[in-house]
């Protein structure tokens, strides 16, 4: 297209001028074309610099909103055990409590096993000692909540939020500076939202495979029996130490993991 241009221009010069001037015109109009085209192709297109997208996280499914903080551990639900298929996650919630907190931490002491306790703020508030035992014993703590709203995921977003980062700073300050690696919302009350913020505080999102149904009190042999039967579904068991009497979550892991143990499975933590 530029070559044809040019020669089409250098045409209509050449008949309206004649001699030395003409030929002076002729390559100055050259000499015009040829620059105009050179830069034309050496100059770089404009273009407007996108921002960098967030680096997804490794497995994850789920869609960070770019309107809210991007989360460097993954905001899918957790559920899988970090030590493979034969392993189960032992997670006890609603405390720490000062009667059945040490006490479950006595049984799964006796067996050698490590758990993962969800751990409600003001709970940890009032009993800081427990939370420094529960990491002391090589526990891993979760970011339970406030409140313990089961409504959570009707709630605003403020709400949500206040409930997780305050809970954090609270299980923090007990536990003597040491961070929840996990967050379960009350009740599984998840939404998009809480799952981002909370992994954007490094608080991989909590689920559970096994409701042990322990929470309900309805009596050890049923506790037992209800594991058993779900036991298929995955790893994560749900077991509680706060909300009133425990001594049936406490007498059903004596149980438990002595038969985990003689069915082949070894214990592990939720995936982070």
């Amino acid at each position: 297209m530029a070559r044809n241009g040019i020669r089409g221009t250098g045409g209509a010069i050449a008949v309206a001028v004649t001699g030395v001037a003409g030929i002076a015109v002729l390559l100055s109009v050259w000499t015009a074309h040829l620059g105009t085209a050179h830069h034309a192709a050496q100059a770089p297109a404009h273009t407007t610099a996108k921002p960098a997208a967030a680096k997804p996280v490794p497995g994850q499914t789920s869609v960070p909103d770019p309107k809210h903080p991007a989360p460097p551990v993954s905001m899918d639900i957790a559920h899988a055990s970090d030590k493979g298929d034969r392993a189960v996650n032992i997670t006890v919630d609603d405390g720490p409590d000062p009667v059945w907190t040490p006490k479950i931490l006595a049984v799964l002491k006796e067996n050698g096993v490590k758990a993962v306790f969800c751990v409600i703020g003001p709970n940890a508030t009032a009993n800081p000692e427990l939370i420094k035992d529960i990491v002391a014993a090589g526990h891993r703590l979760c970011d339970h909540s406030v409140h313990h709203d089961t409504t959570m995921n009707s709630k605003p977003q403020a709400f949500q939020r206040s409930e997780i980062l305050d809970a954090e700073k609270m299980i923090e300050k007990a536990s003597g500076g040491v961070k929840p690696l996990y967050y379960r919302a009350p009740g599984g009350a998840f939404t998009p939202y809480s799952r981002q913020l909370a992994a954007s505080q490094g608080m991989r999102p909590l689920g559970w495979n096994v409701d042990s149904k322990d929470f309900e009190r309805p009596g050890v042999n049923a506790v037992l029996n209800t594991v058993k039967h779900e036991l298929s579904n995955g790893p994560t068991i749900l077991f509680h130490d706060g909300g009133g009497d425990r001594s049936q979550s406490v007498q059903a892991l004596e149980q438990l993991l002595p038969w985990l143990k003689h069915q082949g499975y070894v214990f592990g933590f939720p995936v982070r």
